[in-house]
């Protein structure tokens, strides 16, 4: 009986070397592989001005790619006007299907949404956090606009299969404590770079209590650590993802019980409070108690970490019959427009909107510091976002701290950074 070539081997390497032809492709190696969907966003005006540096008409295949405006939408100024006008003929020139206009959503939250991505592709977007596309098991990676006009004229790309770290998820939340509170905690963790090219591979016997949108928020997050991608398994509440489509899962797969891991992290959920990232740097993750009661100007709730559905019905749960505090300013950015209208359909903007919450349109909104609420100096925001770098969201001398949708609507009701938990009912 012939060995299997792939004993002993973890999801990543077997993903990554099945889109390389490379069956026995290990940590560490390089290869050459073909990506299953590629993604891009405004900046897909400069992947086609490299591209046509090549010399060539179209890309190599237009069924495989996903353009999407969402990151300063509705255009802000003429010069974003002009991009978007040339972008919708770039796709009409390319013949590209999957072309999202101004208001469907954030790129990351469409490409699960629309079930884009699934499991076992190798999705290339030229966005850093592309690493979402893991909550449904696809391998996802960021790559600049540069590299992706290579993959538009070469049709592959050369990847270093990276090393897996494996963390294990046990025990169970607490209530109001979510998805973005064990990020935080593992950034504190991991640090900037402890993932640094290597896949993060989620795991434990609580990982079925992980909708796909809470799955999301860790493998964008999982960014935050330097993670090249980060995974979940592809298990029942993955293929409920895909109802009727059972082929959907058919490429999903996981590690061998033998394969190699170069780091493994267990994690106690039972053990991690509602957290918050102070200012200028992800993993200063400490509990909301270290924080509390500092005044902040501005709440966010929204981007491609934390703006669905279940995020959304979080913060209406503790706005609901309360006033956000006159000091501050509460902006909510739903993910994508279905988001938007099931978020509607279930009275969630209703209960923000009678709060005091200003509604913006589907997309990146303030997340990117170029509109729809820019900090100005001196100003302090917390955010359901990613980033708190200076200047992410506007003036390099605001402050911003991270933290879940429960967090953010409890401090724009108190006016200052607030434990959720008070405002259990």
């Amino acid at each position: 009986m012939m060995a299997n070539p792939l004993a002993g081997r973890t999801a990543a390497e077997k993903m990554i070397g099945r889109t390389s032809g490379s069956p026995d492709a290990e940590a560490g190696q390089m290869v050459e592989a073909v990506p299953d969907l590629v993604l891009s966003h405004e900046n897909t005006f400069l992947v086609s001005n490299s591209f046509d540096e090549f010399g060539l008409e179209g890309p190599w295949d237009s069924s495989r790619m996903v353009v999407v405006l969402d990151h300063r939408i509705p255009a802000h100024n003429l010069e974003t006007a002009k991009v978007h006008s040339r972008i919708r003929e770039l796709v009409r020139r390319y013949g590209v299907q999957r072309f999202h206009d101004v208001g469907d959503g954030v790129c990351h939250q469409l490409l699960i949404e629309r079930r884009y991505a699934r499991p076992g592709m190798l999705v290339l977007g030229t966005d850093s956090h592309t690493t979402t596309t893991g909550a449904v098991g696809a391998f996802g990676t960021g790559i600049g606009a540069t590299e992706m006009a290579g993959v538009w004229a070469l049709g592959s790309i050369w990847l270093k299969v990276p090393e897996t770290v494996r963390v294990t998820l046990d025990g169970v939340l607490e209530k109001l404590v979510c998805s973005k509170d064990v990020a935080l905690s593992l950034a504190s963790r991991f640090g900037p770079s402890g993932a640094d090219y290597r896949c993060m591979e989620f795991s434990g016997a609580a990982v079925p209590s992980f909708s796909i949108s809470s799955r999301m928020t860790l493998c964008n997050m999982a960014m935050e650590m330097g993670a090249k991608a980060a995974l979940f398994p592809t298990d029942e509440v993955t293929r409920e993802w895909y109802p009727g489509d059972d082929s959907a899962v058919e490429g999903g797969c996981s590690s061998d019980d033998d394969a190699a891991f170069c780091e493994e992290v267990h994690v106690d959920l039972g053990e991690i409070p509602p957290m918050v990232s102070g200012p200028h740097r992800v993993e200063a993750a400490q509990s909301v108690e270290a924080f509390e009661e500092l005044q902040i100007d501005q709440a966010f709730i929204g981007s491609c970490t934390n703006g669905r559905l279940e995020d959304i019905e979080s913060a209406a749960g503790i706005l609901n019959g309360r006033k956000v505090a006159p000091c501050c300013r509460l902006l909510v950015a739903p993910a994508s427009r279905e988001v938007l209208s099931d978020s509607i359909q279930q009275g969630y903007i209703s209960a923000i909107v009678a709060a005091g919450g200003i509604m913006l349109p589907p997309g990146c909104g303030p997340c990117l510091g170029a509109h729809s609420g820019v900090l100005g100096p001196g100003e302090v925001c917390i955010s359901s976002s990613n980033r708190n770098f200076p200047g992410r969201m506007g003036s390099d001398a605001a402050e911003i701290y991270l933290a879940s949708p429960a967090t953010v609507a409890a401090s724009a009701v108190a006016g200052a950074i607030a434990d959720p938990r008070r405002y259990l009912v």
